[in-house]
């Protein structure tokens, strides 16, 4: 059986959802993001009580099918661009429907309906998302973090950061240094 959590984006989400299922006497297989696999069916009563716990830590136990293909998409679309440095074979749309199974504008078409916006668009906020949080770091060059994120080039990069955030990444990580330098002064 297979219970679906939206909000499960994190190594320390399924921390907290595995200490949830131990406290339940809920023995699973595999807790992944967005998804547990568990090895019998619960109880009405023991998936109302995780209902609860996981509502406590801003986690959220899906029952509706829509939603729960919708996260299905997200998380997704978080592993490919927050734990692979593997470029997709395919594109975006191709790698998305082979995920999942099921026919890309099905997925595309509830997608938009139950979010208001692309997939298209919601790859593009989260890559934007991961190049900020890798220029915070300033561990990488702009060009690094292009082909990391698997920009055709830093000026495509640059161009989607700057109408997302109004700021030029360059301008952006110039803040942040200031930023952290002001903190370290303290």
């Amino acid at each position: 059986m297979k219970l679906y959590i939206k909000y499960m984006v994190s190594h320390r989400c399924k921390l907290m959802v595995k200490e949830e299922l131990k406290k339940l006497n809920i023995w699973y297989v595999v807790i992944d993001l967005g998804v547990i696999e568990i090895l019998e069916d619960i109880t009405p009563e023991q998936k109302e009580q995780l209902k609860i716990n996981l509502m406590k830590s801003g986690l959220e136990l899906l029952d509706d099918k829509r939603a729960i293909l919708v996260e299905s998409i997200k998380n997704s679309i978080t592993n490919l661009i927050y734990n692979t440095d593997e470029v997709p074979k395919t594109n975006y749309s191709n790698y998305i429907s082979e995920e999942l199974g099921l026919n890309y504008t099905y997925l595309a078409n509830t997608f938009s309906e139950v979010k208001g916006i692309t997939i298209q668009q919601y790859i593009i906020i989260n890559k934007i998302e991961r190049v900020k949080e890798l220029l915070l770091y300033d561990e990488l060059t702009l060009t690094e973090i292009a082909n990391l994120l698997h920009y055709s080039s830093v000026s495509h990069l640059s161009n989607q950061f700057k109408k997302l955030t109004g700021l030029t990444p360059t301008f952006y990580r110039s803040i942040a240094n200031k930023r952290r330098a002001n903190l370290e002064s303290m």
